[in-house]
C-alpha cells in the first residue's frame, strides 16, 4: 500500500509540475502560495512568493536564495520576513513558462547530503486578459423565397493572446422567443434561431473570456430585417426604342415578397468595355419600383446595366449586383465633325503627294457608311464654294467594335504643286443623316505658317509627355501626331494648351516620330518633330560589318548598315568597333551617326577579325564577325618598284650611250685600230736635205712609234769610222725630223723621250711591242764598221717602211736576220746602261755621256698624213717623193725591208 501511495504522489507531482511538501516528503522548504496547479499570471504584472523553512534548524532565511529559469534572482528583489521566511517579487514580462525555485546554500554537510529537501519551486504560466470584441456585425441571407434562420456574426479581437492562456468567444442572440448562444475560439460564429423573427427586435453581443478574466462587446439591438441581405433583382431586361435614340428602358422583378421585406433599388450603367460606371441617384428610384428609363445616352452605343436592392429602411445590407444586361441605343445623326487630317510626302523631282485621312466623328451616333469629300483651290474658295463632291464608301460590318474606338479611313490622294494651295471639306454620313463639315487647308510650301518652339518629349509613368512654347500668332488648336512605320495616329488639343500627354495606345521598344502641328483656323503650320520611345531596351540585332573595297597593307575601311528601326528598341548612343589579330583585342568607340571607319596602323599580311557593337542606354548588342587579311604590299608599291628599276636601267643605258658617243675615238682605237695604207706613204718624198712641205694634219690620223737601234761605242773601244759618223747623226738628231710609226701616224707628233730619259720606258715598250720596227738610217759619210770613209759629203740614204704585216723578206733571208741580231748584241754589250742614278752620273765622263746619249737617241715618230692635194712627181721620184729606183726596189716587199 505504501508503494502504491508513493507512485500516486509522484504521478500527481508530474501532472501538476509543482514541487511541494507533498511531492517532496519530509522537505524543509515550502513556498506560499502553494497550489496543486500551475498559477496563471498576467503578463505585465508582478508576482510575489514566500519561501518558509520547516522542521529544521540547520539553515536560516539568510541561507536561502531564488532562481528563475536557472538564473539567480537579484537580492534587491528579496524581502526577509523573519528568521525562517524569505519572499521575492519578480516582474512577469515574457510569454514563456518557467520555474521559480527557492534553494539553500551549502552551509553544512547535512544540507549537502540532503540537497533535495532544501529546494522547492512553482511553475509559472503567463498570459493576457481577453480584449473587448469590436466591430460586431451580423447578417441573415435569403434562402430561396425566405430569410434563413441562421444568423452569422463576425467581430475583431482586441488585445493579445498566448497559446497557454487561450481566449474563448461566446455569441449571444436574444429575441422575444428566447436566448441563443454559441462558443468558439474563432472570430466569427453562426447561431440558429429556429425561425427568423421578421419584424422583431434582436439583441446580439459577444463575450470573450479566459483564465485571467472576461469582457463583453457592444450590443447590437436592431429590428430583425436590419440584418437581412436579399438576393439581387431577378429577370433584369434592357429595352431599346427606335424613337428614343438616347434612352434605354430597364425592367426587373422583386427577389422576395414584400410581406417579409420592403426593398429599394440602385441602378448603374456604362458603355461596353468601360469600367467607368454611372450611378442613378437613389432619390430617382422610388421604393418598390420594377422599371426605370435611362436617359441622355449616346446613340448607337452598347451599354451594360446592373441593378441591386436592400431593405427600404435607412440601414441595411445591399444585395449583390445583378448579372450584366446589355443593349445598344438606336442610331442618330452624327453630332460632331469627322477628324480630318493629312499625310504629305515630298520629293524634289515630283510634286507633293498628299493623302487625306480622317477618323469617324466622336459622336458618330451610328455606323458611318460613307464620307463626302470636296477639294477646291484655296484662292477660289470665296468665288466657287460649291466644288465637286465625291463620295468615299466605307465598308464596315456591324460586328466591328464600338464606334468609340475611332477608325482611320483613307479618303483620297492628290498631287499638289509646291506653289498651289487647296482646301478640303469632309462630312460623315450614317443611316440617319450627315455630320457637321470638317475642313483643312494645305498652303503653298513657301507660305507655311510658323511652328511651335522648343518641343520636348519625355517619358513619365509609362506615358509620353509633350511640352512646347506656342508661336507668336494665335493658334486655334494643335494636332499631336505620332508615327511608327506605316502606323499613324493623332489627337487634337486646344489652342491654349502648352503641354499634354499622348492618349493613344503606345508600345514599348517602338520608335515614334512625335510631331506638333499648330492650326490657324484650319490652316496647318509647319510641324516640330522629335523621336521618342515609350521604353527603351537592348537592340534585337547587331550591326553587320563588312569591308569597303580591298584592304591596304596598313589600313582597312569598315562599313556597316544602321540597325533597322523596328530592331533598335532604343536610341543608339554609340558604336564600338572591335578588331583583333591574335590574343590582343583593340576597340574604338565612334558616335551613333557614324557608319564607317578606317582602321589604321595595321600590320602587313596579317589576318584580322572585326565586329561592331551597337549600344543603347539599356545595353549593347554584338553583330557578326568579319575577317580580312591586309596586303603585303600597298597599292602602287609594286608598280613603284618596277618603275624605279626601269628608270634606273634606262638611266644606265643612256649614260652608257652618252659615254660611248663621247669616247667613240678611244673605243674605236681600242676595238678597231686603223691599218696604215702604204699607198698613201710619203716616205719617198722625205729626206733631210729635202724637207717635206708642212701639211694640215688630219683628224683621223693615228700616231705610232718607230725606234731605230744604232750601235754606239765609246771613245775607248769604238773605231774611227764610228766616231766619224757621229757628227752626221748629231746633226740629224738636232734637225726637225718626221718619222712614221706602225699602227698609225700623226701629223703633229711630239718628240719622244729615250728609254734612259724616262721611267716610263717599260710602258712605252709595251705600247710599241705590237709594232715591227724596221726603219734604219744609213750614213755614207764614214765607212761602215771599219770601211774606209769617203770624206766627200754624201747624201744620207733613209729607207724605211711601216707595216703591221709580217716581215716577209726576213723570213726569206734568215741569215741576214742573224747577222743583224749579232751586230745588235755586240752593240748592247758595249753600251752602258740606259738607266742611271745620280751616283753614277757624277763618276761618268760628261763628254762620253753626251756622245753616248746622242748615239742612243730613239728616232722620233715620223708623221704620215695623206696629202690634201696631189703633187706631180719629178723626174726620178715617185708620187711619194721617193727615188724611183728606191721605190721600185721596195714595193714588192711591203711589210719588210732590205739593207741597201
Amino acid at each position: 500500500m505504501a508503494s502504491a501511495k508513493s507512485e500516486l504522489v509522484q504521478s500527481r507531482c508530474r501532472v501538476t509540475r509543482a514541487w511541494t511538501s507533498t511531492c517532496l516528503p519530509s522537505g524543509h522548504l515550502v513556498i506560499s502560495p502553494d497550489s496543486p496547479q500551475s498559477p496563471v499570471l498576467e503578463i505585465g504584472t508582478d508576482f510575489a512568493a514566500t519561501c518558509m523553512i520547516t522542521n529544521t534548524d540547520e539553515v536560516t532565511a539568510d541561507d536561502l536564495y531564488w532562481t528563475l529559469s536557472g538564473t539567480v534572482v537579484p537580492k534587491e528583489q528579496y524581502t526577509r520576513i523573519n528568521k525562517t521566511a524569505l519572499s521575492v517579487t519578480v516582474p512577469i514580462t515574457s510569454e514563456k513558462r518557467e520555474w521559480l525555485l527557492c534553494r539553500c546554500k551549502n552551509v553544512s554537510a547535512y544540507v549537502v547530503l540532503n540537497k533535495g529537501r532544501f529546494m522547492h519551486g512553482i511553475f509559472l504560466t503567463k498570459g493576457y486578459r481577453p480584449g473587448k470584441p469590436e466591430n460586431l456585425s451580423c447578417i441573415a441571407v435569403q434562402e430561396e423565397r425566405y430569410i434563413s434562420p441562421n444568423i452569422t456574426c463576425v467581430w475583431e479581437a482586441a488585445g493579445r493572446q498566448t497559446g497557454f492562456v487561450p481566449t474563448t468567444y461566446t455569441l449571444n442572440v436574444r429575441s422575444n422567443i428566447g436566448m441563443y448562444n454559441v462558443s468558439t475560439r474563432e472570430k466569427s460564429a453562426t447561431v440558429s434561431v429556429g425561425l427568423f423573427p421578421n419584424h422583431e427586435t434582436l439583441d446580439i453581443w459577444v463575450e470573450a473570456h479566459n483564465t485571467l478574466g472576461k469582457v463583453e462587446s457592444e450590443h447590437l439591438k436592431e429590428e430583425a430585417n436590419w440584418f437581412v441581405k436579399t438576393n439581387p433583382p431577378s429577370d433584369v431586361r434592357v429595352i431599346s426604342e427606335r424613337t428614343f435614340p438616347t434612352s434605354l428602358l430597364i425592367n426587373w422583378a422583386h427577389p422576395i415578397d414584400e410581406v417579409y421585406v420592403k426593398l429599394t433599388y440602385e441602378i448603374r450603367f456604362c458603355p461596353s468595355g468601360s469600367q467607368n460606371w454611372t450611378y442613378v441617384p437613389l432619390v430617382d428610384t422610388a421604393k418598390g419600383i420594377q422599371s426605370f428609363r435611362l436617359q441622355n445616352l449616346q446613340p448607337d452605343t452598347v451599354y451594360v446595366t446592373q441593378v441591386r436592392c436592400k431593405n427600404a429602411i435607412e440601414r441595411g445590407y445591399w444585395s449583390n449586383w445583378s448579372t450584366n444586361a446589355t443593349e445598344r441605343t438606336p442610331e442618330d445623326r452624327p453630332r460632331s465633325k469627322p477628324d480630318l487630317w493629312k499625310i504629305i510626302t515630298e520629293d524634289e523631282s515630283t510634286a507633293r503627294q498628299v493623302w487625306f485621312i480622317c477618323k469617324d466623328p466622336v459622336l458618330s451616333n451610328g455606323r458611318i457608311i460613307r464620307f463626302d469629300i470636296k477639294i477646291q483651290d484655296h484662292k477660289d474658295r470665296v468665288k466657287n464654294r460649291s466644288g465637286e463632291l465625291e463620295s468615299i464608301p466605307v465598308n464596315r460590318s456591324k460586328a466591328d467594335p464600338s464606334p468609340s474606338q475611332q477608325k482611320i479611313t483613307i479618303l483620297k490622294q492628290i498631287s499638289l504643286d509646291d506653289k498651289k494651295s487647296v482646301e478640303v471639306y469632309v462630312t460623315a454620313v450614317n443611316s440617319v443623316g450627315k455630320s457637321p463639315e470638317a475642313s483643312l487647308v494645305i498652303t503653298e510650301k513657301v507660305n507655311e505658317l510658323p511652328t511651335v518652339k522648343d518641343l520636348k518629349v519625355q517619358r513619365n509613368g509609362g506615358q509620353l509627355c509633350l511640352e512646347w512654347k506656342p508661336p507668336a500668332r494665335p493658334v486655334s488648336e494643335y494636332v499631336v501626331e505620332w508615327v511608327s512605320g506605316s502606323r499613324i495616329d493623332w489627337q487634337r488639343e486646344k489652342g491654349s494648351t502648352k503641354n499634354t500627354v499622348i492618349k493613344g495606345s503606345l508600345e514599348k521598344f517602338v520608335s515614334y516620330t512625335v510631331s506638333v502641328y499648330p492650326l490657324y483656323s484650319g490652316v496647318t503650320g509647319k510641324p516640330a518633330s522629335k523621336e521618342a520611345f515609350l521604353e527603351e531596351g537592348v537592340p534585337l540585332i547587331g550591326p553587320a560589318v563588312k569591308l569597303k573595297g580591298k584592304p591596304g597593307c596598313n589600313e582597312a575601311e569598315l562599313v556597316w548598315n544602321e540597325i533597322p528601326q523596328h530592331s533598335r528598341r532604343g536610341f543608339i548612343t554609340n558604336y564600338t568597333i572591335f578588331y583583333t589579330s591574335g590574343t590582343k583585342t583593340h576597340n574604338i568607340t565612334v558616335p551613333a551617326n557614324t557608319t564607317s571607319y578606317t582602321l589604321k596602323s595595321l600590320s602587313r599580311s596579317t589576318k584580322y577579325d572585326t565586329w561592331v557593337i551597337a549600344s543603347t542606354i539599356r545595353g549593347s548588342k554584338r553583330g557578326f564577325n568579319h575577317s580580312f587579311t591586309t596586303l603585303k604590299y600597298g597599292t602602287g608599291e609594286i608598280e613603284g618598284i618596277v618603275v624605279g628599276v626601269c628608270l634606273s636601267f634606262l638611266f644606265v643605258v643612256l649614260l652608257t650611250m652618252l659615254l660611248c658617243i663621247y669616247k667613240k675615238d678611244v673605243i674605236k682605237d681600242n676595238f678597231w685600230p686603223r691599218i696604215p695604207n702604204p699607198g698613201e706613204s710619203t716616205i719617198g718624198n722625205w729626206s733631210p736635205d729635202y724637207p717635206l712641205k708642212t701639211e694640215t694634219p688630219k683628224e683621223n690620223c693615228l700616231s705610232g712609234i718607230s725606234v731605230l737601234d744604232v750601235d754606239v761605242c765609246d771613245g775607248k773601244c769604238g773605231s774611227e769610222d764610228d766616231k766619224a759618223s757621229l757628227p752626221l747623226k748629231k746633226d740629224k738628231y738636232l734637225s726637225e725630223e718626221h718619222s712614221s710609226g706602225i699602227g698609225g701616224s700623226s701629223c703633229m707628233s711630239s718628240p719622244r723621250q729615250s728609254v734612259s730619259d724616262s721611267d716610263e720606258g717599260g710602258d712605252m715598250a709595251d705600247t710599241t711591242a705590237s709594232t715591227v720596227q724596221y726603219s734604219s738610217v744609213v750614213a755614207s759619210s764614214n765607212g761602215y764598221k771599219g770601211q774606209t770613209p769617203n770624206f766627200q759629203p754624201q747624201q744620207a740614204i733613209f729607207s724605211r717602211s711601216e707595216s703591221t704585216q709580217p716581215l716577209l723578206d726576213s723570213e726569206e733571208n734568215p741569215d741576214m736576220l742573224l747577222q743583224e741580231g749579232s751586230r745588235q748584241s755586240q752593240h748592247f754589250s758595249r753600251q752602258p746602261s740606259f738607266t742611271h742614278t745620280a751616283g753614277n752620273e757624277d763618276s761618268a765622263d760628261p763628254a762620253d755621256f753626251n756622245q753616248l746619249e746622242m748615239e742612243q737617241q730613239v728616232l722620233e715618230p715620223l708623221d704620215f698624213c695623206p696629202l690634201e692635194e696631189e703633187t706631180t712627181p719629178t723626174d726620178g721620184q715617185s708620187a711619194d717623193g721617193l727615188p724611183a729606183a728606191l721605190v721600185s726596189s721596195y714595193m714588192p716587199q711591203l711589210g719588210g725591208y732590205r739593207p741597201q
